[in-house]
């Protein structure tokens, strides 16, 4: 039996993220020849509302993919930490490396804590603006795998310059070695541009499924396989796996950078860096990869700008009530044109213009996001220059930031094994928008932690206000641990959430796009942190981190309040069909030539999306 559900409207408010008033699954499956004990059909309206939701059985080939993504962070994790002490404090004496013999503070170039907060944000700032020009690529031209392969070579020239700014024979000179340092880092921008964005739908892509099943357990309970659980289970971990590299990495070049040198500390995130390219190249026959269809980003936006003709008045309240009528995206639908006015490049169906409002109704619930990472960035820099100011009783200032993915190995097994099958027992459903939500608060909480080591850190410090111009204070570094923790806790409810979100609502072929629009966020955040840079140093540094506490919190506020609407649409969004392309002879033959396995099929029918039960 087929249901047909082309007349799905998503209702999606692209301006506000919320949903209007729109159809339900419409008309309803009548099941009056299904034997409703079946296992593998989709759930019932009913069953919606009454069965617990559990995750399918997860492939292998999405650890190896995990497995690259921890090395490539234990690469990146590794060679940044040490950034801060590498930018701020200078050589010690004595020293060719930049180490300090586990005895003082370790050092390179000298240029002070601003300078140090302004080029670490910089560096931010370029790792999360190149997954734009990443994703494009991969949707458009390379497809996925192709784009991490020439981005993890791109990486590792990156990572050759950055050791050779720190050799004895450089670093000895400032002006040299900070030139080599910044074309390093701009090199991995590139690379880490094309692989962030893509990894993310890849290791996805590797799942079986993407509806919603009924299925009995052994034990006799009917439930319901859910996509969007296994995929938040499967980014659990994998964001497990990218904190298991980061913290070996951050720890282990930590300890070089204090007792050999800056050069051992970025030379050995590259050695492993070399392990990526031979797990892909593995990989390569093995794989599930979506192939690129050409300009889809084009057609997007084509599809936007279609629907906004017409909508625009000089009278705003009109313009208002043009926009939210409920009719943006079902106007450019392909069945509303007929044969004579229907675009040439109109070669998709009504579901894929679905999935496009879905896209853009999820790029519209990360524009609030750059608040949140106000907060997170905190603990790429001044945390670590907080530490410095408190005694460290025999550990580097800045193996504290370890805490963060320290704690996200212990946090995600918890709440995946525990706390949220305990709320979905329980039939509450902690939906993505709330758990985003929840994330801004805890983040806001991490920072007014951190308010108060620094009035303590004034209060102790003989110099008052001025504490980083005088002797650490009697105040043991352990004390940041909760603004540490309190960060973890934020990452998982609203960082991961954003990258199972940016997979669920984009269409398949601008998974990469949506993605990289997620992590520009953090790109925004970070011009953000600019402003920023004036309080990153004594006496304002209270006011940092109480003007970041803030902005999270409104920001929590305002996304909730804004986005409240698309809870009620969470599974009527997931359960739309997907959309197709009328498929052109370069699709056909694309990606089996290189042996790569083609998609799964899907139905080529312009006039009718079905989906079987």
């Amino acid at each position: 039996m087929a249901e047909d559900l082309t007349t799905l409207d998503p209702g999606v408010d692209f301006v506000k993220g919320e949903v209007s008033a729109a159809p339900a699954l419409s008309p309803a499956p009548s099941y009056e020849k299904t034997d409703l004990s079946l296992d593998g059909r989709p759930p019932t309206d009913e069953e919606l509302l009454t069965l617990r939701r559990v995750s399918e059985k997860i492939p292998w080939s999405i650890y190896s993919i995990a497995f690259v993504e921890a090395v490539e962070r234990f690469s990146y994790y590794g060679t940044t930490a040490c950034f801060t002490n590498f930018i701020q404090h200078a050589l010690p004496i004595g020293s060719t490396t930049g180490a300090d013999g586990g005895g003082g503070q370790a050092g390179a170039l000298g240029l002070g804590q601003r300078t140090a907060t302004a080029l670490t944000t910089f560096n931010s700032f370029w790792q999360y603006t190149m997954p734009l020009f990443g994703a494009y690529v991969a949707d458009n031209y390379l497809g996925r795998f192709k784009t991490i392969a020439f981005a993890l070579a791109i990486d590792l020239v990156g990572h050759v310059v950055l050791v050779i700014s720190a050799i004895p024979p450089v670093i000895k000179n400032p002006n040299g070695s900070m030139a080599a340092f910044i074309i390093g880092i701009i090199t991995m921008g590139f690379g880490t541009g094309g692989f962030k964005p893509n990894v993310n739908p890849l290791i996805v892509e590797q799942l079986e499924m993407d509806v919603m099943t009924v299925k009995t357990l052994k034990t006799g309970e009917r439930v319901i396989v859910d996509p969007a659980v296994t995929a938040s289970r499967v980014y659990d971990y994998f964001y497990m796996f990218i904190n298991i590299g980061a913290l070996c990495g951050q720890i282990g070049m930590v300890y070089c950078e204090h007792y050999v040198g800056f050069w051992l500390s970025f030379l050995l995130p590259t050695a492993m860096l070399c392990f990526c390219p031979l797990v892909m190249m593995y990989g390569r026959k093995r794989y599930k990869r979506v192939e690129p269809q050409g300009s889809v980003l084009g057609k997007a936006f084509k599809l936007f700008g279609i629907a906004n003709k017409g909508r625009w008045s000089i009278n705003p309240v009109k313009t208002y009530r043009q926009l939210h009528d409920g009719t943006f995206w079902e106007s450019v639908k392909p069945s509303k044109f007929d044969a004579a006015s229907k675009p040439k490049w109109m070669d998709f169906n009504d579901a894929w213009v679905d999935e496009v409002s879905r896209g853009f109704s999820a790029c519209a619930v990360f524009m609030w996001y750059p608040l949140y990472w106000l907060c997170y960035n905190q603990i790429n820099n001044n945390l670590i220059s907080q530490a410095s100011t408190m005694r460290l009783a025999g550990v580097p200032n800045d193996v504290l930031t370890n805490l963060n993915p320290f704690s996200l190995i212990i946090l995600i097994p918890v709440l995946d094994t525990f706390v949220y099958p305990a709320i979905r027992k329980l039939r509450l459903n902690f939906t993505p928008i709330k758990r985003i939500a929840a994330g801004y608060f805890v983040a806001a909480g991490a920072m007014v932690w951190a308010i108060v080591i620094q009035y303590y850190i004034y209060k102790k410090s003989d110099c008052g206000s001025h504490a980083s111009d005088c002797p650490n204070v009697d105040l043991i570094v352990w004390a940041q641990t909760g603004s540490y923790v309190l960060i973890a806790l934020s990452e998982v409810l609203a960082s991961i959430t954003s990258l199972e979100y940016a997979h669920s609502k984009a269409p398949a072929n601008l998974r990469s796009v949506v993605q990289s629009i997620c992590l520009f966020m953090n790109a925004i955040s970070s011009a953000l942190g600019f402003a920023l840079v004036p309080l990153a140093e004594d006496p304002y540094l209270i006011w940092n981190y109480g003007v970041v506490a803030v902005a999270a919190t409104i920001g929590g506020i305002l996304f909730y309040l804004q986005f409240r609407g698309l809870d009620k649409e969470e599974d009527r969004l997931n359960l739309l069909p997907k959309g197709t392309f009328k498929p052109n002879e370069d699709q056909v033959n694309n990606g089996l030539e290189d042996g790569g396995v083609a998609p799964t099929p899907v139905t080529t029918g312009f006039e009718k999306s079905e989906m079987s039960i």
